[in-house]
């Protein structure tokens, strides 16, 4: 069968190893490493208050150039002051060492509590051990997207392959992600870690675009809690080893862009599944809005809506939370000439409700995956702004998750 994990791509190895961080017992060390140098760019978290990984990873990503992300799951590492930041250091130093890279090639990431110093002496064991079991099997493929993971029920991974000059280049992602989610990432800048392996070769100017616009398209895209974290990273390494021609531009940097879409799209809709407690994909979808800024007002407002994610959990047909959210979150609106569906039932048209019967809406309420579409009616057609949403419902389990998330 073949390896659709994220050491499927040509020169990639990676594992995950216990080292007792987690009280689990689960893997929480993990090691992501290209056998040469790959083209890299990144984006993190906009948030004032950022892990000390951030700060390393931010200069570290500065050359464009990394040979390894190394991550620790079950303390975040967060204001940690300087010694955070030496200790964030001294992962890149020892996954250097055990690859034979330079410290400034390594990304390292952290995610878990805030507020806790590193175990150190548990760290360097787990790295360690970690660089001894280095695979680009896709058993370590899996081992590593588990690896990574918190309060998330499941590991989430996306495979793509695209023919660029003849050559095919594969690009295989893995996520985690499943509260503290509503990821704002920007260039050069629980959490949302994504990491992306591809073997293409392309220029790291070209690189730096696509991750950008790739991440306002998808990461950017995905609200549980409307909490942004101090840690959310989003990394892609290229290799070249699939030797194809160096993307600059033109035809080929679109395929490997929608291709790059396609896998982080569906790490995407995987986080919004797994939200901590879900039980529902929600997909929130605002047209007609006379500015992009508008429709993604209107969009989030909706999404991060208690009430909004209430209605859906319950399989409540309150379709007015939606028209209401729409209207309160500051973007034009003209409800006269909007409209709203749930799936594809017309709830509401030109300001009133339509003849449809409350109980086909809480029908469709009732799927794994509800859809919500509003329009504002400020512009028509194609001349209206649009934006879409990923997120999930609200359910007590969510509550009891957090309550208890420190103990």
């Amino acid at each position: 069968m073949a390896n659709r994990t994220i050491t499927g791509a040509k020169g990639f190895r990676a594992a995950a190893v216990a080292c007792g961080i987690k009280t689990s017992g689960k893997p929480d060390v993990a090691l992501l490493v290209s056998d040469v140098p790959a083209t890299a760019a990144a984006v993190f978290t906009t948030n004032k208050v950022v892990g000390a990984p951030i700060i390393v990873g931010r200069k570290h990503i500065q050359s464009g150039v990394l040979r390894a992300c190394v991550i620790n799951a079950g303390c975040a590492n967060v204001c940690t002051g300087d010694r955070g930041v030496r200790n964030a250091m001294e992962m890149c130093a020892l996954a250097a060492a055990g690859i034979g890279a330079d410290p400034d090639e390594v990304l390292p990431s952290s995610t878990g509590v805030i507020g806790h110093f590193l175990p150190m002496e548990k760290v360097r064991m787990g790295i360690s051990h970690a660089t001894m079991a280095l695979s680009n099997s896709a058993e370590a493929g899996t081992a590593f997207a588990n690896g990574i993971l918190t309060t998330d029920l499941v590991a989430k991974t996306a495979f793509a392959t695209v023919k660029v000059g003849g050559k095919t280049v594969t690009i295989a992602g893995c996520c985690k992600g499943s509260g503290m989610i509503a990821p704002n990432m920007a260039l050069p800048q629980a959490t949302m870690l994504a990491y992306v392996a591809t073997d293409a070769a392309i220029d790291k100017r070209a690189l730096r675009k696509v991750i950008a616009e790739v991440t306002g398209q998808t990461f950017n895209c995905v609200t549980v809690d409307q909490h942004t974290s101090t840690s959310d990273t989003f990394v892609v390494l290229a290799n070249g080893m699939a030797e194809n021609k160096k993307i600059v531009g033109g035809s080929d940097l679109k395929k490997f862009a929608a291709a790059l879409y396609e896998v982080c799209d569906s790490l995407s809709q995987q986080i919004a599944r797994d939200g901590e407690g879900a039980t529902k994909l929600i997909t929130v979808t605002v047209t007609g809005a006379a500015t992009a800024a508008d429709a993604k007002k209107a969009a989030e407002a909706i999404a991060n809506s208690p009430l909004c994610k209430t209605a859906v959990h319950g399989g409540d047909p309150n379709w007015g939370r939606f028209v209401s959210a729409a209207g309160y979150s500051g973007a034009k609106m003209n409800p006269d000439k909007g409209l709203c569906k749930v799936g594809d039932v017309l709830v509401f048209k030109n300001g009133q409700p339509t003849k449809v019967e409350l109980a086909a809406v809480g029908e469709v309420m009732q799927g794994k995956e509800v859809s919500i579409l509003v329009d504002l009616g400020v512009m028509a057609g194609k001349a209206g702004y649009s934006h879409r949403v990923y997120t999930c419902d609200l359910s007590r389990e969510y509550i009891a998750i957090n309550a208890d998330y420190h103990t």
